[in-house]
């Protein structure tokens, strides 16, 4: 199973593990709101990134941390485009865009990007048409209520079989539509309590079943910092220990803020799955 983009594939028929620099181009990020707004600082990081191992940058110009209200379209479309145009003229990378909204991911792969990294799980009918239309891969994540709500004492009585259900369903919608470059994401922090999390973690094996790319995003999050009692920052000590436990348990990919680190980790479990 290889995915291929105009500057090189994704060979996912083997137990290559693939690393997601993580582009914040967003003022109130939870791990790094601010820091990359100018559009220098926002290159020379995604330089960085490449050169620490990232084979795909995903850039973000909204916050989707818990309780936080939306952001405009057009102030979106101001962060994210000028940034993925100087990405695309001059880095030979994949650029994915992270939204979930039907027009910047239309203008955003207008201008290079050729992944949507969609939170909602492409519930949208229009962004499935974009997504048909320009031929892009898909990564269908799957949400409990909104960034608004989610994270208000979300239950479930089936958590495995609810997010495999909803994941599924978005996928059979995505191959009818011509869409087969298709990534999966039980989306860690997204209306799931702290036990959800870990317990997906555990479980992460279970959707193998469906016989597509696990993306696993747990990146600083609240699952660490609620667990440990520390900053966003203090965290990618920790996002390395759950990436490593995601990796061997199948995730093909793993979305991240600290590139270096975490390709480390990918040297040490080659070395350690090598050893029979």
């Amino acid at each position: 199973m290889i995915y291929n983009f105009k500057n090189g594939g994704l060979d996912f028929s083997n137990s290559n593990v693939y690393l997601m620099g993580i582009l914040n181009v967003t003022p109130d990020s939870f791990s790094d709101g601010g820091s990359f707004v100018d559009i220098d600082k926002a290159l020379f990081h995604v330089e960085e990134m490449i050169r620490d191992g990232a084979s795909i940058i995903d850039v973000g110009g909204e916050s989707t941390r818990p309780f936080i209200s939306p952001t405009s379209q057009n102030e979106e479309l101001d962060r994210v485009i000028p940034v993925i145009e100087k990405i695309n003229k001059n880095f030979q990378t994949i650029i994915s865009i992270d939204t979930y909204k039907s027009a910047v991911a239309r203008e955003a792969v207008k201008n290079g990007a050729e992944i949507i990294n969609d939170i909602t799980g492409f519930v949208d009918d229009d962004m499935i048409k974009v997504a048909s239309e320009y031929k892009t891969a898909c990564i269908v994540m799957h949400m409990k209520g909104d960034p608004s709500n989610m994270q208000e004492a979300p239950v479930y009585d089936d958590i495995l079989g609810e997010i495999s259900s909803f994941l599924n369903s978005q996928v059979a919608k995505l191959k009818y539509n011509g869409i087969h470059n298709i990534i999966i994401d039980v989306g860690f922090g997204f209306g799931k309590s702290l036990e959800d999390n870990y317990f997906l973690l555990k479980n992460l094996t279970f959707f193998k079943r469906m016989n597509l790319p696990i993306l696993t995003g747990v990146s600083r999050k609240s699952m660490i910092g609620k667990l440990l009692d520390v900053p966003p920052k203090e965290r990618d000590v920790s996002t390395v220990v759950l990436n490593a436990i995601a990796a061997l348990n199948g995730s093909s990919i793993l979305r991240i803020h600290n590139v270096k680190e975490n390709n480390n980790l990918l040297k040490i479990l080659k070395k350690y799955l090598e050893i029979s």
